[in-house]
């Protein structure tokens, strides 16, 4: 079996709109330029409007692109699921709408390859990219009381959905990950918990991997799944969550 160079992780729930503006064969585009085997593995969450179909014929037509279904259970764990089983080299996991747009992958590859990271993440610093003040403040908010509670003082933007890890960082966070959550539950409705990043990056830190952050382009895409004052609520949750973890040694 030849080995595959990267493997990119797409979780999908409910993304028949982001689908039928053609964002995967985007991506597969990109990569098939590329000297580089690959794989994409859309980790889909439970959808129920159409996307599995969608993703189906898609399957048939580009067979590098690979389908896991899942049960619902968050972007989380279907992210988990998806970088559990990937196969490639190193694995990149950036979300359906292409916020933060594939082609930004070959700035993130070099710090890994030639520099040996084992972990770069995406970073959002390239201006005002149309970012509702809301959304701003809430951000801005995020990071002071994420450093208040849990720390991660060497890195500013925990929430870029466009991380790349080697595959062995990847396997053994994520295993971790999956155990600590206990291969995460069914749940009801949309979850985008933004803990779960600052979480990963926590036990990142403590397993001792090094992190590079890096600037890459972002746009701002509207969803229906945002609720900034819920989501503030959820995140304060969670980073309460990873400091009590912290304290009783679960990590």
């Amino acid at each position: 079996m030849k080995e595959v160079f990267l493997s990119v992780v797409i979780p999908c729930y409910d993304e028949i709109t982001n689908l039928q503006k053609g964002v995967l064969t985007q991506v597969y585009n990109f990569l098939q330029k590329k000297k580089q085997s690959f794989e994409i593995i859309v980790a889909d969450d439970g959808s129920k409007d159409g996307s599995v179909d969608f993703i189906l014929k898609l399957t048939k037509e580009y067979p590098q692109i690979k389908l896991l279904q899942n049960h619902h259970m968050g972007k989380a764990g279907a992210v988990t699921s998806g970088i559990l089983n990937a196969v490639g080299k190193y694995i990149l996991f950036t979300d359906m709408d292409q916020a933060t747009p594939i082609e930004e992958v070959d700035k993130l590859l070099p710090f890994i390859i030639d520099q040996k990271f084992d972990i770069a993440i995406g970073s959002r610093t390239s201006g005002d990219l149309g970012y509702p003040f809301s959304r701003l403040i809430v951000h801005e908010g995020m990071i002071v009381v994420r450093k208040m509670i849990v720390g991660l003082f060497g890195i500013s933007d925990t929430q870029c959905g466009f991380k790349l890890f080697t595959h062995d960082a990847a396997q053994r966070l994520f295993e971790k990950m999956n155990k600590i959550h206990n291969g995460f539950s069914t749940i009801a409705g949309s979850a985008v918990t933004a803990g779960f990043d600052v979480e990963l990056l926590f036990l990142a830190k403590k397993m001792g991997y090094r992190i590079k952050e890096v600037p890459v382009r972002w746009k701002f895409v509207e969803t229906r799944r945002v609720n900034p004052v819920k989501d503030s609520i959820d995140a304060l949750t969670y980073l309460l969550k990873i400091r009590i973890n912290q304290l009783n040694g679960k990590y």
